[in-house]
């Protein structure tokens, strides 16, 4: 009889002999706690198993991309039927057309649109764009926010160069005078601010932009010609059925896409207003495997579910649900227990948990119930998970809280989170 775990273990050894770390990347769980499974074996709808078979509720949703279920059948019969066609050609198929028709019919301020592979891709071709379009060098970004992996905006800059870093300044989210201040260094040199959709840094709590620093954002940037970039790979279509900011009334130039687009197929979009177009079509971007019909026939059927069907209004729902329940039992256990962010992307801090020793063990416990829960990286609710769903994630947690009531006493230092005491 197979021991618990035995293929992780397994495959674990194997991928030490021939990928570097074992791992890499936002999905290595070197930085979570010890016990969480690295490989996976199967999804549906809104759970996970594990390539040992056990199952989990999975509040991750792929870092994301999952919006409206795993192996949503609508969205990969789209796909297959696609792929069964054409899907890597020498030339695009008419999805491409129809894909970016679809965009500039729901968010606002597109005129145009163009598509890529990754987050980072997208991000890139904004920054590439603005500095096209203005002849400048200057970007403003908030210090912490993350707008993906190349070089210029890697968190890890090992095997970079502070010149992959330069003309950028950093402000602090939120804070307009920062901002200003900001601007007033880049001068007549601003090319463009990045604006993350909400404040959804890694370790810390959430923030919802305030009225004030969005559009202060937007006017340095009509005030001096530079180019305002709403990131929302990480949050579009989770907050809105539009660009994130068009909750608060302010549009950006050019707004970044990727995750849930396609509900994981790969793709993300540089979307943007028709001023920015014939810098956009001067830049030279491209990848072997950016103009693939299938994913953007997923697309296609993912943006028409998120147009005719009330997902947002049922993520909203149950989020609120989970963290009045999560709130409850917190106070319950005497726990100090911090929810922010959007109740569909929710983030849970413990107070008085600089090494994150409470969260390690919560979460721990949460997934040895068969929730998988993340100790400092916000989450995401898709469409799939149900009242019930919720009611198991309740009673786990319940469970965990009681838990880590007794275990606390005897927690010790987070050994791999020791550099958030530094």
């Amino acid at each position: 009889m197979p021991t618990p775990n035995s293929q992780q273990r397994a495959l674990l050894e194997r991928a030490a002999a021939v990928i570097p770390g074992g791992m890499w990347g936002h999905q290595s769980v070197a930085m979570v706690p010890d016990g969480y499974p690295q490989f996976f074996e199967r999804a549906e709808g809104a759970r996970i198993w594990d390539v040992d078979g056990t199952p989990y509720l999975d509040f991750m949703c792929g870092y994301g991309p999952n919006l409206f279920g795993y192996g949503h059948p609508s969205i990969n019969a789209a796909y297959v039927r696609q792929m069964e066609q054409a899907d890597t050609l020498t030339g695009p198929t008419a999805r491409l057309v129809e894909l970016a028709e679809a965009f500039v019919g729901m968010v606002s301020h597109a005129d145009w649109a163009m598509f890529c592979k990754n987050g980072t891709d997208a991000t890139s071709m904004a920054m590439v764009t603005a500095r096209a379009h203005t002849g400048r060098q200057k970007l403003i970004l908030a210090r912490g926010a993350y707008h993906g992996a190349a070089p210029w905006c890697t968190p890890r800059p090992s095997g970079t160069l502070p010149s992959d870093r330069a003309h950028q300044i950093h402000c602090t989210y939120n804070d307009v005078e920062s901002l200003n201040a900001a601007a007033a260094e880049a001068g007549d040199d601003l090319a463009a601010i990045f604006a993350a959709p909400i404040k959804h840094d890694a370790f810390i709590d959430q923030e919802a932009p305030t009225l004030a620093y969005a559009r202060r954002a937007r006017e340095i940037c009509d005030q001096t010609g530079a180019v305002l970039i709403v990131d929302d790979v990480r949050a579009g279509f989770r907050l809105a059925r539009d660009c994130s900011w068009s909750t608060i009334g302010v549009q950006p130039d050019l707004s970044t896409w990727g995750k849930c687009i396609a509900n994981g197929h790969p793709i993300s979009a540089l979307l943007g207003a028709d001023k920015l177009k014939a810098a956009a079509a001067g830049i030279y971007v491209t990848g072997s495997y950016w103009y693939q019909a299938a994913p953007m026939a997923a697309g296609l059927e993912t943006l028409r579910l998120i147009r005719e069907t009330p997902y947002l209004e049922h993520t909203v729902r149950l989020g609120q649900r989970l963290r009045d329940g999560l709130a409850e039992r917190a106070s319950a256990a005497g726990f100090g227990f911090r929810q922010t962010g959007p109740v569909q992307m929710p983030l849970f801090l413990f107070d008085d948990d600089k090494d994150l020793r409470l969260g390690f063990a919560w979460a721990t416990a949460m997934l040895e119930r068969g929730v998988y829960t993340h100790p400092w990286h916000n989450m995401f609710l898709c469409n799939a998970m149900t009242d019930e769903d919720i009611t198991f994630a309740l009673d786990a947690a319940e469970a965990s809280f009681t838990h880590l009531k007794s275990a606390a006493p005897g927690l010790g230092p987070v050994a791999k989170m020791a550099f958030l005491l530094a």
